[in-house]
């Protein structure tokens, strides 16, 4: 840890300056785990008690350097994007220096691949091995198209399942409603067995005393909380692992953005995909629209005039 100096009490600590940020009311929750990430990983590094003013832009890269050396330039740049953000909010309030000056941004390779296959999504819930929850749960991410974080945050008493919708908060806070098919339909029953209230998917067992969530993630008939994003992720890529051709299984955001490529190759118009999706502006939309590689290369070979016809 780096030592802090002895300052006047109006001087800000890093651990005082991140409960503030973390604390803003137009921070969506997404965000707010996202920054939370990365500001615990600094505080963790040079300690809450170091000032701000003794904080300089060498301090940050050394932890960016131990812990995301190895990361993928996507996560690398998103943890520098969230010390961006708090860099930009501190600055004006404390003069707080550029602590990203000597992070530079990593190039982001895109990946064409990303899309999972429509046979092997139909494969998926085919499985028998697969528990009842996880099904309900990656169908109705898959069919709704909505994100990870709005279906997880789903209570029961959100739910109109006779219409086959759920009421969630969006991201930047909007309220709006996801929608699904039969196929989830037919599995939220007997996922639910008779509860009324509390969370809509849960933990498999109950939290110990040490672990216990607030009350609004915790079911009062089995005791059990809120499942986690992170929880799921992993659940999903395990599922998902035996039939990834590079053997690490997807991710629960590649569900969202095969959906909505399947969708955009049936035919269906950007309008409604947005509706579908909670999306606000095309130009985000956009890359989760493009044909796949299945799709082009089917397309070519039904206008092939080489092609025989039967």
């Amino acid at each position: 840890m780096i030592a802090a100096a002895a300052a006047p009490l109006a001087d800000t600590t890093l651990g005082q300056a991140a409960d503030a940020f973390l604390h803003r009311r137009d921070l969506d929750a997404d965000t707010l785990r996202s920054y939370g990430q990365t500001l615990a990983r600094l505080r963790a590094a040079l300690g809450d008690g170091v000032l701000l003013s003794d904080l300089t832009a060498e301090h940050t890269a050394a932890v960016f350097a131990e812990a995301w050396a190895q990361a993928a330039p996507r996560t690398w740049n998103r943890h520098r994007a969230a010390l961006r953000s708090f860099t930009a909010w501190t600055a004006p309030r404390w003069g707080a220096p550029d602590l990203t000056a000597l992070i530079e941004r990593r190039k982001e390779d895109s990946d064409a691949t990303k899309v999972i296959d429509r046979h092997l999504i139909e494969a998926l819930w085919q499985r028998r091995d697969l528990p009842l929850r996880d099904k309900a749960l990656f169908r109705l991410l898959y069919e709704s198209a909505a994100r990870s974080v709005e279906v997880l945050g789903l209570d029961v008493s959100d739910i109109v399942p006779e219409a086959k919708r759920g009421r969630v908060r969006r991201k930047g806070g909007a309220t709006d409603w996801i929608l699904w098919q039969s196929g989830t339909a037919r599995l939220l029953p007997r996922l639910l067995s008779g509860r009324t209230s509390g969370p809509l998917f849960l933990t498999d067992r109950r939290p110990g005393p040490a672990r216990t969530p607030a009350a609004v993630d915790l079911c009062p008939v089995t005791g059990r909380a809120r499942l986690s994003y992170e929880r799921a992720e992993y659940l999903f890529k395990q599922a998902t692992t035996p039939i990834d051709p590079t053997g690490h299984g997807y991710t629960l955001h590649q569900l969202r953005h095969s959906r909505l490529t399947h969708l955009g190759e049936d035919g269906w118009s950007s309008s409604m995909l947005m509706a579908l999706s909670g999306h606000r502006n095309l130009r985000t939309l956009g890359i989760y629209v493009q044909p796949s590689t299945e799709a082009v290369a089917a397309a070519l070979a039904e206008h092939d005039p080489g092609r025989r016809r039967r």
